[in-house]
Parts: structure tokens; C-alpha cells; sequence
């Protein structure tokens, strides 16, 4: 399906009202991508002392990627495993490598251009995807990504969660919103596509709140975004603090009608990579409903069919 207003325009898939990230993979390589979420070694400057010492409020021992691969195993014994568990899902031979854990551009130079070019020697690997912190982005590190960038495909991971200043105080964030901001234009001066993190749900923050956030990271134009359900961990210090000072969690319908109108005002063209959280059974304390993935993700293509809108139908709107 193709939707057209205006003069915005964008390829939809036809199952979807969004642009996937699957369908954006497909479309640049002719075929299925795997993402591979492997765990480089890295700490963070939250994390070391210096900045904070225990990281933000929600995140948890493993960092934010309790489904990659163990730091013990060198990046491609963690790859190898990482394909032979997701080819009984899919049945591909080009992979994206993801440095998930913690901050991937915190280290010596020299270390991270041996980790990222590990990866890409690998059989089948198409390009990387680096998530890191936006205050770690030294020009010796972007000069690296930017060579990075001329032989592979690759984008950088931002963790933002939110624009407003005390919930970032809250959630122990670490750095500015204009931290932020530089970071982007750092990066999209070099043609380093940049997607943004943001969760839904924190402490305090309304819908309208939320909202103004999505808002902004829709102007900033960055390549692709990451939409999280807040969920709270059992080892992490965001669950010692409900369990004093509940706060209010989302329903899954509350959710569901959220994301719809989050994707209604970003810009039709800006790759959606994630539409909810999942994090381990095992460690999840609340909301349960965010355990069904897919269901979450059924739910809104639903809402998005019923009321007959799709990625990008108030972007102009907006800015206009």
C-alpha cells in the first residue's frame, strides 16, 4: 500500500501502516536481515564513576540487552551462537550486528575499531548497529564511524527516553537535552543514520508529556526511532523504587491507543525499529501483558486499521 498526502509520501508495506525496520532491511538488500545482539565488554560512564555509579534507574546488570550474547565469548563465537538460535526462526544469510550492551562507543580507540571490524569480517555481515550514549561521542569516535560508514551499512543508537529535564534527573540519564542535539548533528553531517530511544510510561510524565517528546525527535528527523514500554525490572534500582512509591502503569490498551498516536505524528519516512519492550520472563516484574510481544504488536496494527490512520498523518500538521 502506498499513502500519499500532500507533499509527504511513504511506502508501506501492506501489512503494516508504519515503516518497519524489516521491510527498510528488505528493501535495501533484497531479502530477510537478522539483527544479532551480541555483548561487546563495554561498562558505561554512569556506570564507572564517571558520571554515576549504579546507571540509569531502569537498567538492569546486563545492561539493556539481556538478550544478547555473554561477554565471555569473543564476538564471534557470540555471533555464531546468536545465528544458529534465530535461523530456527528465519532462514537468512545476511546479518546485522548489534552492539547492544551498555555503551559500545566508550573505550579506547583502538579497541573499538578491532571490535567493529571483527564483526564485519564475519561471514554474512552486512553492516553493524551501535547503541551507545549521545554524551560518548567523541570526534575521534565519529571520525571512526564515519569511515565505518563508507564501507558498511550502519546506524548509531541513541538513548534519549525523554526530552523533559526532570525525568531525566530522575531517571539518572547523565547529560542534557542539548547533549543530545549535538550528538544528532554530529552525526547526520557525516550521513551516520541515527536512531533514537525513547520510553513510554516514566514516572510522572503525562501523555501530553510523552507526546511533546515524540514531537521533538520527529523534528529532529533522524533516520529511525525505538518507542519502549516502560517495564520494570526485578534487578534494577526502578524496581526498589515502585515497591516504596507505586506509580501508575500502563494497560496494554492504554498503550496500544498511545503508540498509535505516537506513530501518527512522526515523520512518514523515519524507520520504526521497535514498538514495545520485552525483557526476560525471569526478571520481568510489571506490565505482565508486554511478556506478548507479538500481541502487543497485533494490537496495534489493529488500532491503526480501526482508525483508519497510519505513521505520519499529523506530521504536517505539526510542522507547517
Amino acid at each position: 500500500m502506498k499513502v500519499k498526502y500532500n507533499k509527504f509520501s511513504m511506502e508501506i508495506d501492506s501489512m503494516k501502516r508504519y515503516k518497519s525496520l524489516n521491510e527498510e532491511l528488505k528493501r535495501e538488500f533484497g531479502k530477510k536481515v537478522m539483527k544479532l545482539s551480541i555483548d561487546g565488554g563495554f561498562t558505561c560512564p554512569n556506570r564507572d564513576g564517571s558520571i554515576g555509579h549504579r546507571g540509569c534507574i531502569f537498567c538492569g546488570e546486563e545492561g539493556s540487552g539481556e538478550f544478547a550474547g555473554s561477554r565471555h565469548d569473543p564476538i564471534r563465537v557470540q555471533v555464531e551462537s546468536q545465528k544458529r538460535l534465530l535461523s530456527k526462526k528465519w532462514n537468512t544469510d545476511k546479518f546485522i550486528v548489534y552492539f547492544q550492551n551498555f555503551t559500545n562507543t566508550y573505550g579506547p580507540i583502538d579497541r573499538l575499531r578491532k571490535l567493529y571490524y571483527e564483526a564485519l569480517s564475519l561471514e554474512g555481515v552486512v553492516g553493524l548497529a551501535i547503541a551507545t550514549r549521545p554524551d560518548c561521542l567523541g570526534d575521534e569516535v565519529v571520525d571512526l564511524l564515519s569511515e565505518i560508514n563508507e564501507r558498511t551499512y550502519l546506524w548509531i543508537e541513541l538513548g534519549l527516553q525523554t526530552i523533559h529535564e526532570k525525568t531525566a534527573k530522575f531517571i539518572r540519564r547523565g547529560y542534557p537535552l542539548e547533549v543530545y542535539d549535538e550528538a544528532v548533528r554530529k552525526l547526520k553531517a557525516r550521513n551516520i543514520r541515527v536512531v533514537t530511544h525513547i520510553i513510554l510510561g516514566l514516572p510522572g510524565e503525562s501523555k501530553e508529556d510523552i507526546l511533546e517528546t515524540v514531537k521533538y525527535v520527529g523534528k529532529t528527523e533522524t533516520w529511525g526511532i525505538k518507542l519502549h514500554s516502560l517495564y520494570i525490572q526485578k534487578d534494577t534500582d526502578l524496581y526498589r523504587y515502585y515497591l516504596k512509591n507505586p506509580f501508575p502503569i500502563m494497560s496494554k490498551e492504554e498503550y496500544v491507543s498511545l503508540v498509535v498516536e505516537c506513530l501518527r505524528l512522526l515523520p512518514p519516512n523515519m524507520v520504526i525499529h521497535r514498538l514495545t519492550g520485552d525483557g526476560k520472563r525471569e526478571l520481568l516484574f510489571e506490565p505482565k501483558w508486554s511478556l506478548d510481544k507479538l500481541g502487543v504488536l497485533s494490537s496495534i496494527d489493529k488500532e491503526l486499521k480501526i482508525r483508519k490512520t497510519f505513521q505520519g498523518e499529523k506530521y504536517k500538521n505539526i510542522n507547517t
